[in-house]
């Protein structure tokens, strides 16, 4: 009984934590960006690769921006891949817009996203870029909302909220609901309460200088959390962040529980290795996993069943608010699944502290301190650790 009410206690605690996301996240869709017609030439560059969901829609959503200059750079390694055909098509359907496809094999690094940027780059020709994924759709005021912050000169870099929208199968809807809860919430408690950065790199705004006096690419080309340590980096030069309360819509239709697990434990591995101990906050905030544990591993009484209903019932409803706030179009049937979701995600925090290694864009690479990345050995010892581990993971998942 002890055992309960320590967990108990714990419990609490993220649920507390918890509420001040939900406040975060509500403050900064409800603030103001102030009244400002600052439009700068932007060149908006797209590292594709492989067909995300709804990928034709995401990249026409760029097209259809009611903002005067712009340019919009795709960035391909190959004409073999399939996200090329429909940069193609693009490109015919808006022959008024500026649109440059750029394929180039670049190996500069081992981030692959960031050996997708640096030719962009290169050929981008103004002052300000915006690096943003595929699997994003925006309005037509995206532009006009987020440059308006780059009015300031002392702001370097504008993120955005981002929400997932979509959700077809239930790896999908998992993705969905752990963006519009636990992403959006901990970017917002960051920012407002404890005034850390957390920048994703979904939609970053910034000026070239900015990026330049930190090193530019070739700063970030062997990191995996390549958008965190941007944002890192200009904010230590002593230029400001800015979270827009614009949010931008994450398209996620057919995730595959497995993408999803993948994924989750690639970016916990992330966090881990970039936090350290403060990854341990993690699962204090998950209060759904700690409510689980006395009656998952002691003893599923009364007391301890009832308790973990309440937190999913709290967690459920909270979760289903800040999907309305920031206007997710998930069914509200759907978050139900919320403490199933919560649960996985518990399991999957464990994993980073027994392994170290990492698949993004069919590449491996054993993962270090501030996400830096190595090679990963394919012969030796070390190999049949990291192919044991693989054969476990393919086995549960």
């Amino acid at each position: 009984m002890t055992l309960f009410w320590i967990f108990a206690g714990i419990t609490i605690i993220g649920l507390a934590c918890y509420g001040l996301q939900i406040w975060a996240v509500r403050a900064t869709l409800k603030k103001q960006n102030g009244a400002s017609e600052y439009c700068p030439p932007i060149s908006i560059l797209k590292p594709l690769k492989g067909l995300d969901d709804n990928l034709f829609d995401n990249l026409a959503s760029f097209c259809a921006q009611d903002y005067p200059e712009y340019e919009i750079i795709f960035a391909l390694q190959d004409h073999n891949d399939p996200a090329y055909k429909v940069a193609r098509k693009i490109k015919d359907k808006y022959r008024g817009r500026d649109i440059s496809i750029i394929v180039e094999r670049c190996g500069s690094g081992m981030n692959p996203k960031v050996n997708n940027l640096i030719p962009a780059y290169k050929v981008s020709k103004y002052p300000c870029i915006l690096i943003s994924d595929s699997n994003v759709m925006v309005g037509s005021d995206y532009l006009k909302e987020i440059a308006a912050h780059m009015d300031d000169p002392n702001v370097g870099l504008v993120s955005n909220i981002i929400r997932g929208i979509g959700g077809r199968t239930i790896g999908s809807i998992f993705e969905n609901l752990h963006m519009n809860s636990f992403i959006a919430g901990s970017v917002c408690f960051l920012d407002k309460f404890l005034k850390m950065p957390c920048v994703i790199g979904k939609s970053m705004l910034m000026r070239k200088i900015d990026l330049e006096a930190i090193g530019g690419f070739k700063a970030v080309k062997d990191v995996l959390a390549e958008d965190f340590v941007i944002g890192k980096l200009i904010h230590a030069s002593g230029k400001k962040i800015a979270l827009s309360n614009y949010a931008i819509n994450n398209v996620n239709d057919y995730y595959g529980i497995r993408r999803f697990l993948n994924r989750h434990t690639r970016w916990g591995k992330l966090r881990w290795r970039l936090g350290g101990v403060k990854y341990i906050s993690e699962l204090i905030g998950n209060p759904v996993f700690m409510a689980s544990i006395p009656m998952l591993l002691w003893e599923a009484s009364r007391l301890t069943v009832s308790f973990a209903l309440l937190v999913s019932l709290v967690k459920v409803l909270g979760d289903l608010y800040l999907g309305k706030k920031a206007g997710s179009d998930l069914n509200p049937l759907l978050y139900l699944l919320a403490p199933v979701k919560d649960i996985i995600i518990g399991i999957i925090w464990f994993v980073p502290l027994a392994s170290n290694t990492v698949v993004w864009r069919d590449n491996r690479y054993i993962i270090g301190k501030d996400s830096a990345l190595f090679p990963c050995p394919d012969t030796g010892m070390w190999s049949w650790r990291y192919r044991v581990f693989d054969a476990i993971k393919a086995r549960v998942a």
